[in-house]
């Protein structure tokens, strides 16, 4: 009777705790990737609650069938020297499963990674750099910064240039897609995508000092003629950003959300080779050259020496 009630009180605790939480950010997606994703973590899941669920079923049912009050005193268990067909077949299902899972997180893997497929329209290219404790986000495209909150259309592929000036961070929008980390000496690629306008969060997700629970940005995706309407009123309104005010930004602290015209792409920009110019490549995909047909060593080594 107390085993009873001490189950069913366990029962009501954990179900009064599991109804005041929110739903999980990474099983509500609002994206392509973040669907891919999702939709690998309900297959593990009931994959996992498949075999518990087996597996207590045939406990249960043998210590049922084979328990000591049912036998005989004079019962002894049969000789038994085991059986090949049973040997293989729990052998054969662990493995299996896992043959699943790998497929399933591979190919899940391949498609994260890349380009979301059917929209029409480029992907919009953003720098995503971190600092102690801020997330700074330039758009080359438009000429325009933002600290610490984006502005994104929809049905268009966003793509991540992710850089730290600081300790390595992780940058993660759970409504759109997984995690991928900022460092210094290299520039990560994330390729996410939204397709319902509205409001998400996005985090360091990676301990990187006492101030990164508070490295937060807001993300809002807007319709095509609502995000051109931003950038407009940013590029009328905002001051520009220059370099002293830039490293202003990057000293360690929490600040608000800030918009400047202009990027800090130019006079600080990525890791050596990932200079975002217009003109990065030639026609034939090399790297700028002079007149002569050479490599420009001037503009490499200021390059290096920015770095």
């Amino acid at each position: 009777m107390k085993t009873k009630w001490a189950t069913l009180s366990l029962i009501f605790i954990f179900a009064t705790i599991l109804t005041g939480c929110e739903p999980l950010k990474v099983l509500d997606p609002k994206g392509p990737q973040a669907r891919t994703t999702a939709d690998v973590i309900m297959i593990s899941i009931w994959t996992m609650a498949i075999v518990v669920v087996v597996v207590i079923a045939l406990y249960v049912s043998i210590i049922r069938k084979y328990r000591a009050s049912k036998q005989s005193d004079e019962y002894e268990p049969p000789h038994i020297e085991g059986s090949l067909k049973l040997e293989i077949l729990w052998t054969s299902i662990p493995i299996l499963i896992v043959a699943f899972l790998s497929f399933v997180t591979v190919k899940s893997t391949y498609e994260v990674e890349a380009i979301p497929k059917g929209y029409k329209e480029e992907p919009l290219v953003i720098y995503a750099s971190s600092s102690n404790w801020k997330w700074h986000f330039s758009y080359p495209e438009e000429d325009i910064e933002t600290l610490n909150y984006l502005f994104i259309p929809t049905d268009r592929p966003i793509q991540f240039k992710l850089y730290s000036y600081g300790p390595i961070s992780s940058f993660w929008i759970p409504q759109l897609g997984g995690q991928k980390y900022a460092m210094a000496d290299m520039v990560n690629t994330l390729n996410l995508a939204a397709d319902v306008p509205g409001e998400y969060t996005g985090r360091n997700a990676n301990f990187s000092g006492e101030g990164f629970a508070q490295q937060t940005f807001s993300v809002k995706a807007l319709s095509p003629e609502e995000y051109d309407d931003w950038v407009t009123e940013v590029k009328a309104t905002a001051k520009p950003l220059t370099e002293e005010k830039f490293n202003e930004l990057l000293e360690p602290g929490h600040l608000g959300q800030s918009t400047f015209t202009g990027t800090h792409l130019g006079f600080s920009p990525p890791p050596a080779g990932h200079h975002p110019s217009t003109k990065e490549t030639d026609a034939e995909g090399d790297p700028p050259t002079d007149e002569k047909g050479k490599e420009n060593p001037d503009e490499s080594n200021m390059s290096n020496m920015n770095h």
